[in-house]
């Protein structure tokens, strides 16, 4: 099997020597080079051609989002893994759209640094368990935020939202009419125009609303 060619990238020499003294001993990985900043990890994959960067977020030059970027337009078979002192939503989310397949923190421990590198050469991600914490912390409050911006930009009439409640729970259009006394052309209408306030293009997207937004009980 061939060894996984990895290039350490940090502005800090101790924490490079740290990282390879982890490292060195293992059969399966070679440290094929260091960089001391952005500019320097670009030129090191263009000339050597490594299957992993271990990239800190913070350099001199580009920054290890910058690269990240880079290197995944320029050398998509070059695998990003961050490791980074920096735990937040904005640089987790900016190293995921940067193309990143890994992030940890940089207190993680050997067993995990080596988990998450033969993990991205077999094609996976690796995100720490705090990572993935904070990844769905905000995936929730943006649901959370779009069910919000859906309820304020459309309102539904009372009527409509009716109609809409009956329809939801399987109510033909002659069974609608009839319970609120109202024509079938009526609730037509009311039907086409709820569709066309939610921008729907299919009735099935009435009723995952309707269920979305609890006008029916499950």
């Amino acid at each position: 099997m061939d060894k996984i060619r990895l290039i350490i990238a940090d502005d800090h020499q101790i924490v490079r020597d740290g990282i390879k003294s982890l490292l060195e001993n293992e059969k399966e990985i070679e440290i094929i080079a260091e960089a001391s900043n952005g500019n320097e990890v670009i030129q090191l994959v263009n000339d050597q051609n490594p299957d992993i960067v271990l990239l800190d977020i913070s350099m001199p030059g580009l920054s290890g989002l910058e690269v990240a970027e880079v290197l995944q337009t320029e050398h998509p078979e070059c695998k990003t893994l961050f490791l980074s002192m920096y735990i937040n939503e904005e640089y987790i989310l900016g190293a995921i759209k940067s193309g990143a397949k890994g992030y940890l923190p940089k207190n993680t421990t050997k067993s995990e640094l080596l988990d998450a590198i033969h993990a991205i050469i077999k094609g996976k991600e690796y995100f720490s368990e705090d990572v993935s914490a904070i990844m769905l912390k905000s995936y929730m409050k943006r649901v959370k935020e779009d069910d919000e911006r859906e309820k304020q930009n459309v309102q539904l009439t009372k009527r409509e939202s009716e109609i809409l409640k009956l329809f939801a729970e399987g109510l033909t259009n002659k069974e609608i009419a009839d319970q609120l006394y109202i024509s079938i052309r009526t609730v037509e209408s009311h039907k086409n125009h709820i569709m066309q306030k939610l921008e729907f293009k299919s009735t099935v997207e009435l009723v995952k609303y309707a269920i979305k937004n609890r006008l029916i009980d499950l």
